[in-house]
């Protein structure tokens, strides 16, 4: 097992469960753009948006709308409808998640949260959940120039980290795009986990070296556990 410095977890499946909110704020901006079930254009873009999710969500609307207005309009509504979903306290941390964070930056990980939301929307789901003391960076793919699964959130990370080498960087989350962006990025571990948007089938076809129940399973994965320092 590689020698971890930096991790980089994605959010919203990984380890924040959000109840279907993302979903849920991805058909509000579509039928605010008039993409309505049944009507035309709704499966192809239904497709879309469940074959790219973990994505940037700008990225997503673009793809389907073909039209940067358009995909702005749609961003707009889908932050906000996500937002709402946050301040009903439709989201949460997914179990063990956080004694997983902190276990790992008692080890001397640092740990970077990424994640496919603007940044305003980020900082509001970090803020509801309480958790910007947990973590050492959070990132969107506004801050780091391109979102998965290009590489550039967690080379981000490591950089902005100060972590060594990029065979000293975990990268886990719950899609393809995950795990896509880990192997670009050359990642020393890169682990798929199941209780988001992706089969284990569906994270074995991405490639990933590495498929777990959930993020609780990083501990063992990486021989550490609560206040033991490597």
């Amino acid at each position: 097992m590689p020698h971890i410095t930096v991790a980089c977890l994605d959010m919203a499946g990984t380890t924040v469960a959000d109840d279907g909110s993302v979903m849920a704020a991805f058909g509000a901006a579509m039928a605010a753009s008039g993409i309505v079930p049944g009507g035309p254009g709704y499966g192809e873009a239904d497709e879309i948006v469940r074959t790219t999710m973990g994505q940037s969500k700008i990225e997503v609307f673009r793809r389907i709308l073909g039209s940067d207005d358009r995909a702005q309009q749609a961003n707009s509504v889908f932050e906000r409808s996500y937002a709402e979903s946050v301040r009903a306290g439709m989201v949460n941390p997914l179990p063990g998640a956080v004694e997983t964070i902190t276990a790992m930056r008692a080890a001397g990980i640092k740990v970077c949260l990424a994640t496919g939301f603007a940044p305003v929307t980020r900082d509001a789901l970090l803020d509801a959940l309480g958790w910007r003391p947990l973590i050492d960076l959070a990132l969107s793919p506004a801050d780091a120039g391109r979102g998965r699964p290009w590489p550039d959130l967690p080379l981000t990370a490591l950089l902005r980290l100060h972590g060594g080498s990029v065979g000293e960087l975990l990268v886990a989350g719950d899609t393809p795009s995950d795990v896509e962006s880990g192997l670009r990025a050359g990642a020393g571990l890169v682990v798929g986990v199941t209780t988001g948007a992706a089969t284990e089938e569906d994270l074995a076809a991405a490639g990933a070296p590495h498929i777990l129940d959930s993020v609780t399973g990083l501990v063992q994965l990486l021989g550490i556990g609560a206040g033991s320092p490597r």
